[in-house]
């Protein structure tokens, strides 16, 4: 409800028209607003107003007399109580009448179906009548509507369905939060249908904007150190203590490392502020549910005999970790399937990309007390020499790895199969960060195998003449 004070004016009057009225079961609605008068000068009175109090009476159960009766009378400063009608009634869209004299309106000719002009003068003895050859009724119209004027620029944006705070969905809605974190807005929608339409649409607008930032930057940057992938994504907070359960992280997948962001870089220098950086080769990407077309997904609980490994307490679909060094990890929320998809495809070929140029990647071990390096290379397999004298230890092929065991630590236990006897040789090796070399390790085997099926490797020559153009 606004309540508003209008100021009645010599010539013009209050400056608007209304129509509707109780006998016809409908509201008493403002149905004109007249310029530069004093309705259109209060800025807060719009078409569609339904009127609820005149100086305090209410007036929601008055005839459509009544209140004419008591807006001319009202004297020369009118208090009215309005809200506004979201549904234009019907009543509104009729063809207008020409506003009741004021002379007559005691005399019961008033129509609820037709405008009663309050823009005229407020004596109503001398108010003369007007027709339609009158100057009055041949004047513009001017209307007043509703609008919205919030402007979120969607370059770098970010969307939420979740109520801050909380996993609780919004129910047909989602936040829009503009990058520079001021320009905000929650949008309703009436059904689930229309809020999925329009959160689908965003996401592509945003995604696309998104991709234009990527090839501004990689105009900047070498073939090797391209942008493949980034953007917004909520991680979840260690601890349950925590306010919020979730905190915008904005991600990028660029050359040979992994990003994590408070905020997107959007210059040369913000790259080297990421609050972490990890190597691509070094971290193993995991996917924490299972989706579907159309942004469906599945749950563990649901019994279809899907195993899958992630927390159950967890409500949010649409999530993967990101496991790095030392047997740390981070957990990653986004808001559509098609997102999930797209960070699944695009961690794959960062990694590839980042496996196909480094070639070799060498780490420090030891067993026994005998100092060694570890080299795992993308042509000959695994190697392991002593790091003074640089004599080969022992030489694999991937193919020949068939099993590996670990204690969680620092030592590891590789098995592979002797070429010649077929035996099964053990090679036992400690790290000072294991889970990284074994992620390395997953890392080159996967590009192996993907550098065997011809659908992948076409599709990341596409990808590559696409980045580097």
């Amino acid at each position: 409800h606004r309540t508003v004070t209008l100021r009645r004016q010599p010539v013009g009057g209050l400056g608007l028209s209304i129509k509707g009225g109780a006998e016809h079961k409908v509201p008493v609605v403002i149905s004109k607003i007249f310029k530069d008068q004093a309705a259109e000068q209060t800025g807060m009175l719009f078409i569609g107003d339904a009127i609820i109090q005149v100086n305090g009476i209410n007036v929601e159960s008055a005839t459509h007399e009544e209140v004419v009766h008591l807006l001319r009378n009202a004297g020369d400063e009118v208090t009215i109580t309005v809200q506004y009608l979201r549904e234009a009634p019907s009543f509104l869209k009729l063809p207008l009448g020409s506003p009741v004299p004021s002379s007559d309106h005691s005399s019961g000719t008033s129509s609820p179906l037709f405008d009663s002009g309050l823009h005229l003068n407020g004596n109503s003895t001398n108010t003369a009548p007007s027709s339609p050859s009158s100057p009055i009724a041949n004047e513009p119209k001017y209307e007043k509507r509703w609008l919205d004027a919030l402007s979120v620029p969607l370059s770098m944006a970010r969307i939420s369905r979740y109520k801050t705070g909380t996993d609780k969905l919004r129910s047909n809605a989602f936040e829009v939060l503009a990058l520079d974190g001021v320009s905000t807005g929650i949008l309703q929608f009436y059904t689930a249908q229309e809020s999925a339409e329009w959160l689908r649409a965003m996401s592509t607008n945003i995604s696309d904007l998104t991709l234009q930032n990527m090839k501004m930057a990689n105009k900047c940057c070498s073939p090797s150190d391209q942008v493949i992938h980034m953007g917004w994504v909520n991680e979840r907070l260690e601890g349950t203590d925590s306010s919020q359960l979730y905190k915008f992280k904005f991600l990028a997948l660029k050359g040979s490392s992994f990003y994590i962001f408070s905020t997107p870089p959007v210059s040369t220098l913000d790259w080297v502020r990421a609050e972490k950086i990890y190597n691509l080769c070094e971290v193993l990407f995991k996917i924490h549910k299972l989706w579907l077309a159309d942004d469906c997904w599945l749950q563990a609980k649901l019994y279809l005999g899907i195993h899958q490994d992630f927390d159950l307490e967890d409500q949010r679909p649409y999530c993967f970790s990101v496991m790095v060094g030392h047997g740390k990890s981070h957990y990653f929320n986004v808001e559509l399937g098609s997102e999930l998809a797209v960070w699944e495809k695009s961690f794959q070929r960062a990694i590839f990309l980042e496996v196909q140029r480094t070639g070799s990647k060498t780490y420090m071990c030891s067993w026994q007390g005998d100092a060694l390096c570890f080299t795992v290379d993308f042509a000959l397999g695994f190697t392991c020499f002593d790091s003074k004298t640089k004599n080969v230890l022992w030489r694999f092929k991937f193919s020949q790895l068939k099993g590996s065991s670990d204690d969680g630590k620092t030592r590891v236990k590789l098995l592979f199969q002797n070429l010649d006897t077929k035996q099964i040789e053990t090679k036992e090796l400690e790290f000072q960060d294991l889970t990284a070399v074994l992620h390395c390790i997953h890392s080159f085997i996967a590009a192996k195998v993907a550098s065997v099926d011809p659908v992948f490797i076409d599709s990341q020559s596409i990808a590559r003449k696409y980045m580097y153009s």
